[in-house]
């Protein structure tokens, strides 16, 4: 087993190039103090790849990460690519290829960020790779047509491997945390493919006999999140509803700044990338929330820690975790999305003073 890591820097666009060596250097700092050691190697991606290299996503780069044993990829901006064939957008074949079909997503609140509640603490597990999404429930072609100008189509792939997969993923936070798991669902109206997915969940339950299982469906989901968050730990569902679900929980404390996310799969790598957007309008002016970013990194490191059985990277993490949820206390380092004073660079150097001090 390797006593080290080896990294990716993949700083996507827009903000990206702001928060991701944010990240970078967070990380640093906490891997110097416990002795871990990490081989960071920048790659191209993204529209300033698409200008030096002709293609948002370079060839070698994917054969490069292969190498690794995770990256963090900043937000990618694809919508703004202009019309070209190298203007692709890399994060469906980087799920695809290293197969991180769970996207693990917390929400937690922090005092005086303006959470609606003070006491949220749960985790969302999405599955990653099927459901709704064209780019992802197909291996050629797209899950979405138009046969006449009055009809679309869209095609939703539920697997047992995959649903299965992502429950077992969900099933192992669940046991590590206060051993409660709720799957969210619709298998009321769809009775074949939701209910595929709730079947998994149980035959999977069965290894997890410690866990408590209970199940929502997906629109009482939605309004039980605003009322009663704190009820719920780790929760499980398919893709779409992953999607609007964890927005949602994002809005309960403080907003996307605060969406962190990790892509794991096998165990053969780890992405992490927070769950906002680009945001081209800010992009410069050194306002962005690095914390989601930096957040996600830190699951990572942790998620590697006990992957690789890293005893250094589990504890770089816990290092992160304190000095992020200092720095967070005082209004002076927090940006203005979360009722902050400061930008960018205030958090970022907070959180590294919390570190070194």
């Amino acid at each position: 087993m390797a006593n080290h890591l080896v990294l990716g820097i993949l700083n996507g666009d827009d903000i990206g190039h702001e928060i991701v060596p944010a990240a970078v250097a967070v990380t640093k700092a906490a891997a110097g103090r416990t002795g871990l050691e990490i081989d960071w190697r920048p790659m191209p991606i993204g529209r300033s790849a698409l200008d030096s290299e002709g293609s948002t996503f370079p060839e070698g780069t994917i054969e490069a990460l292969m190498k690794m044993d995770g990256f963090i990829l900043g937000p990618i901006g694809h919508q703004a690519y202009p019309k070209v064939a190298g203007a692709i957008n890399p994060h469906p074949i980087l799920r695809k290829r290293f197969n991180l079909f769970a996207n693990v997503r917390p929400t937690r609140s922090y005092p005086g960020l303006g959470a609606i509640y003070d006491d949220i603490d749960l985790v969302i597990v999405r599955e990653n790779n099927e459901g709704f999404q064209p780019d992802r429930n197909v291996v050629a072609g797209s899950g979405e047509f138009r046969p006449t100008e009055e009809m679309t189509i869209s095609v939703r792939v539920i697997t047992r491997l995959g649903s299965s997969r992502v429950a077992r993923a969900a099933f192992e936070i669940a046991q590590q945390r206060k051993k409660r798991l709720t799957l969210v669902h619709k298998n009321t109206v769809f009775k074949l493919g939701c209910g595929m997915f709730v079947e998994e969940c149980h035959r999977v339950a069965k290894e997890f006999p410690d866990v408590t299982v209970d199940e929502v469906i997906v629109d009482t989901m939605a309004m039980r999140l605003i009322r009663d968050p704190q009820s719920f730990d780790v929760i499980v569902t398919t893709n779409m509803f992953g999607d609007i679900l964890t927005d949602e929980a994002a809005g309960l404390v403080g907003g996307l700044g605060m969406a962190p996310g990790l892509c794991i799969g096998e165990g053969a790598i780890a992405m992490a990338q927070a769950t906002h957007g680009s945001a081209p309008d800010i992009a410069g002016k050194g306002i962005a929330n690095p914390f989601a970013m930096i957040e996600s990194a830190r699951m990572m490191v942790e998620w590697l820690g006990h992957n690789r059985k890293l005893p250094q990277a589990v504890q770089a993490a816990t290092i992160m975790e304190k000095a992020i949820t200092a720095a967070l206390a005082d209004p002076a380092t927090r940006t203005r999305d979360i009722r902050g004073t400061g930008g960018t660079s205030h958090m970022t150097n907070g959180i590294l003073r919390h570190i070194s001090g």
